[in-house]
């Protein structure tokens, strides 16, 4: 096989198209429908789902960076309205999925001892006959919150604060396993984004529910090529984090996808990192010229030591770092401009005074371009997309002052 020889600039670029992040966002008449809200679920293939609200709901931002301003109800219908086109599972993370790719996972919820942590995996030891009465409410009441159930639960079982967990009740832990293994999942969420927990046969649409389940090794080739296709070019390691897919099996499936033609190795300047693969459908842009804030649950940054070799960017998320440690700040997004990230901005929605603080403005090591002007703009268009009336900008980092003049 002819392997290619790419430059780390056509690397990126080649990501950056296959991601949807290489061109401007469109500029419309009228805000994004659902079918431009399933073009964005159609080419990521996945959107992880993080409880922390700082700014916007993780699994909100993505399609945001890529279409502009939605009406951000089109996901709530998308998972919460019969036939969904998304679902909630564990897939990187916590995330929502389509409903065919569910079914992707089966061979990991039926692995729950070795594919879940600790708390969920020993449910069925500690918990056995909860996990029976609990399966038989969701039966017959679902769909039902974890609070909902717990309350049947309260005396003999009381919430307490100080257990691991999240300070999880007995009933959310069970449910939780439940979840993982695929009985249960989310039938939607609810206004304080409680999931409602309801059984996965009344949830999924009919017919990919009455598809014959694929095998282990099909599943992981499947899951794999929609991560290659996601990424557009890559290693094993990252094809494999989309979906957080051990290595061994991630290898057989990479091997198999390049004997039938889906994947080439090509040699990438620069990106020394194991062998790099492309997916025959990604395709190379002349020029990127997209410009997006990409929040930390971004697909494109799933997989940080691909962001390292791909852009030169050592960026990791800060907010479990005790405030002191902290490099760039607490809830901090890498700004795209162009094929480059040359900023990161620590940013926090002031909702009850109607303002977006960036709270730190940094110029990425490195970075050569103008930026001030653009991340500027950005941030005006994000504000408005979250119905915030001001942008306001800290003195931290060597961006804040320009940043702070030209907002002005």
């Amino acid at each position: 096989m002819t392997v290619e020889r790419l430059s780390l600039s056509q690397a990126r670029r080649l990501t950056l198209r296959a991601q949807g992040l290489d061109a401007p966002r469109p500029v419309r008449g009228a805000p994004p429908t659902m079918r431009h809200f399933q073009q964005v679920v159609d080419r990521l293939g996945v959107l992880q789902i993080d409880s922390v609200n700082v700014l916007a709901r993780a699994h909100l931002m993505p399609t945001y960076s890529r279409i502009g301003a939605y009406d951000a109800s089109l996901l709530d219908t998308a998972s919460g309205k019969a036939p969904r086109r998304l679902v909630e599972t564990w897939a990187h993370m916590a995330s929502f999925v389509p409903p065919e790719t569910f079914r992707l996972l089966g061979w990991r919820q039926r692995s729950y001892l070795t594919e879940a942590w600790g708390s969920i995996a020993d449910v069925p030891l500690q918990h056995t006959p909860l996990l029976r009465e609990i399966r038989e409410i969701i039966t017959a009441r679902g769909p039902m919150t974890a609070r909902q159930v717990q309350e049947g639960f309260e005396a003999e079982h009381p919430t307490t604060r100080t257990e691991w967990g999240w300070n999880w009740t007995v009933a959310k832990r069970v449910l939780e396993f439940l979840f993982f293994t695929g009985e249960v999942t989310s039938a939607g969420r609810n206004g304080a984004f409680e999931r409602r927990y309801d059984l996965t046969s009344r949830v999924l649409p009919p017919a990919v529910l009455a598809a014959p389940e694929p095998s282990e090794s099909e599943s992981v080739r499947a899951l794999m090529e929609i991560g290659a296709r996601a990424h557009g070019i890559g290693t094993l390691r990252s094809f494999a984090d989309y979906f957080r897919i051990k290595l061994a099996p991630a290898a057989l499936a990479v091997a198999e996808l390049v004997e039938e033609g889906v994947l080439a190795e090509v040699t990438v300047d620069g990106w020394d990192e194991g062998p790099v693969w492309w997916h025959r459908d990604a395709t190379l842009p002349r020029r990127a010229t997209g410009r997006a804030l990409l929040n930390p649950f971004d697909p494109l940054v799933f997989e940080r030591r691909r962001v390292e070799a791909l852009f030169g960017l050592r960026y990791r998320i800060e907010i479990y770092v005790p405030e002191p440690k902290r490099v760039w700040g607490y809830y901090v997004l890498p700004f795209l401009l162009g094929e480059s990230l040359p900023a990161l901005v620590d940013l926090k929605a002031d909702r009850q005074a109607g303002v977006l603080r960036v709270q730190g403005a940094h110029r990425s090591p490195g970075a050569q371009v103008e930026v001030v002007e653009e991340l500027a703009a950005e941030l005006r268009d994000l504000a408005l997309w979250l119905g915030l009336d001001d942008v306001a900008v800290t003195d931290r980092g060597d961006l804040a002052a320009s940043l702070k003049a030209t907002m002005r």
